[in-house]
């Protein structure tokens, strides 16, 4: 995969809900696509920024669901960046909350709680279905592989 394809992704998003508040995609995109692992393939990308504050709009991420994990990817203004994973056996729960002017994702794992803010209210249904159906379907996959190996 390359970097269009994430980055395709993404402006796919913001296109279809354009009062998400992101830049810098195309940079952004990079660090996700840097950090992906061989066979690893992007599902799904969507924008917003890396806080809890609706009033900080400079740390925009892009976060990717690929077919092994979920990534953000956020490039630092001046040099450096910054890469989170996500694996499912991490993952706890997820919350959103809709507000009046944009709505917030906030991602449960088990040693924190990652929040997305400044999201287009719109597209929020959309991505926590993406994010849940993907991650209920992987913690089953950890959870046949632990039930074998106990009985191993």
């Amino acid at each position: 995969m390359n970097l269009n394809d994430v980055y395709n992704k993404v402006k796919e998003f913001k296109r279809k809900y354009p009062r998400t508040i992101a830049w810098r995609l195309k940079k952004n995109s990079k660090v996700v696509q840097m950090h992906l692992n061989p066979g690893e393939k992007v599902l799904y990308a969507f924008c917003g920024q890396k806080n809890d504050n609706p009033l900080d709009i400079i740390t925009t991420c892009v976060i990717a669901v690929t077919n092994k994990r979920l990534v953000i990817g956020q490039k630092r203004v001046v040099f450096g960046y910054f890469y989170y994973s996500i694996t499912p056996d991490l993952y706890n729960d997820l919350q959103v909350r809709n507000g009046l002017i944009w709505g917030d994702v906030i991602i449960d794992t088990v040693k924190e709680k990652v929040h997305l803010s400044n999201i287009d209210p719109k597209g929020l249904i959309e991505i926590e279905t993406v994010i849940t159906e993907f991650m209920m379907k992987e913690k089953k996959k950890y959870h046949i592989n632990e039930n074998q190996n106990n009985l191993n």
